[in-house]
């Protein structure tokens, strides 16, 4: 971790003006980097989460901890990447690889997407439905309307600051803390003290940990956001050809990534606790779904703590949903060559739109089918966990090539962080392969 924070260090920007007062200048530097570790926490993380923590307590916990300086490097890439360039991750891959490349690692990217969109907007109205009760099917169709319109009517500012207002909704779980007792001194072992352990359960626990961490709608999200912002603000222009704007903007994309994340894997680790300190120490070692586990606190923890549960997982949905929808439909428009972009009016990017309506409705309409939402969850992080890998690895080779970055093409620590993410994640992959043939 202190090898990666050595890059911010090494980018840190100018001192901000005097007009400037540093806690706005704060918030207008975070974006990119916080809204994406924010949406990483979405309802199916939340599950996987609550789970782990009930299986096994507080022993997984360390995972979080090795987690943060990994996910920190490859999601600075993924941003460099797009700031640099001027283009997304999907469109550096069809410049620089063959199609078929680029078309199997998005049509994967967009079949976990969906599947994920169902499975959230599933969470979110089965958490609403333990709330107050009432028809789960048609708050999943008012959540589908309320994700699409969101995308589709807020011009670029105004949706990137209602994403932002949208990320309080993950200090729901850390509130949650204050109603549980915590084992503090069992947390502290285990959390910087890896457990290690060769049983199948444990494995997948961790493997899906990883997976949900580590994910290629982030990668993608993160990396277009960058290029939104080029577009938004004139004076900002791609690295490769205004490299005279790098250490600011480099510095800029270090402190955004760096909180992000780290807010991303707080929350990740409140759920994980308080799971631990309730569900497990109960004997309560199966929660499938975000909204079983705010029902089952309730007895242990109070109605409040359930409640404030619950209502986390209705506001990061919220959030994640148009994030896991909008980083599809980046993929398909740059690799189709569409217009893309949410400063865009749906007039100047109907296809653009029109994928993230489409996958937002096949998601609605998962939960009408009888596709069991549980398994189709784990067979998209199984696919996440697959095609993270190959991404990444393309990821690493542009990034680290002048003739895709000029003369910002990344080396040292961060490269090298970017790349033992990476052989993490293949690990990761390989596990889940195994435990899916024994």
């Amino acid at each position: 971790m202190a090898a990666v924070a050595c890059e911010l260090e090494m980018t840190t920007p100018a001192q901000p003006s005097p007009h400037v007062q540093p806690k706005a200048r704060l918030l207008a530097v975070l974006g990119p980097g916080l809204i994406t570790g924010a949406s990483d926490d979405d309802p199916s993380g939340i599950a996987t989460y609550s789970q782990t923590g009930a299986q096994f307590g507080y022993l997984p916990t360390w995972s979080l901890l090795f987690s943060y300086p990994l996910m920190v490097a490859v999601q600075i890439i993924s941003a460099r990447l797009g700031r640099t360039t001027g283009l997304g991750i999907a469109g550096n891959l069809r410049k620089f690889y063959p199609n078929s490349v680029v078309y199997a690692c998005v049509a994967l990217l967009l079949v976990a997407n969906v599947i994920n969109v169902g499975a959230d907007i599933g969470a979110m109205a089965d958490a609403v439905r333990v709330l107050v009760g009432g028809p789960q099917i048609a708050y999943v169709l008012a959540f589908g309307i309320i994700c699409v319109a969101m995308q589709v009517y807020l011009s670029y500012k105004p949706y990137v600051s209602v994403l932002k207002w949208l990320t309080l909704a993950l200090f729901a779980y850390i509130a949650t803390l204050f109603f549980v007792q915590v084992g503090w001194s069992s947390l502290a072992r285990s959390f910087f003290i890896p457990h290690l352990s060769l049983s199948k359960d444990y494995l997948t626990a961790i493997v899906a940990i990883l997976g949900t961490t580590i994910s290629p709608y982030l990668f993608f999200w993160q990396s277009s956001q960058e290029v939104e912002d080029i577009q938004a603000v004139p004076e900002r222009k791609a690295l490769a050809s205004a490299p005279e704007q790098a250490e600011e903007a480099e510095a800029r994309i270090s402190l955004d990534t760096f909180v992000g994340m780290g807010f991303s894997n707080i929350v990740a680790l409140a759920i994980m606790v308080t799971a631990a300190a309730t569900l497990h120490a109960s004997g309560i070692t199966q929660i499938e779904t975000s909204a079983q586990a705010a029902e089952a606190l309730k007895p242990l923890a109070g109605v409040m703590a359930g409640t404030i549960f619950a209502l986390g997982i209705v506001g990061t949905g919220l959030l994640a949903v148009p994030v896991l929808a909008g980083s599809a439909a980046y993929a398909v428009g740059e690799t189709l060559r569409w217009p893309t972009g949410l400063d865009r009016k749906p007039g100047q990017a109907k296809a653009f739109y029109a994928t993230i309506v489409i996958a937002t409705l096949i998601g609605v309409g998962l939960n009408f089918s009888p596709i069991n939402p549980i398994r189709a969850l784990y067979w998209s992080a199984v696919i996440n966990g697959v095609v993270a890998v190959p991404i990444m690895a393309m990821m690493m080779l542009m990034a680290a090539q002048s003739r895709v970055m000029g003369q910002r093409a990344i080396g040292g620590r961060l490269l090298a962080f970017g790349w033992l993410s990476t052989a993490v994640m293949a690990v990761t992959a390989g596990a889940m392969i195994v435990t899916l043939v024994f």
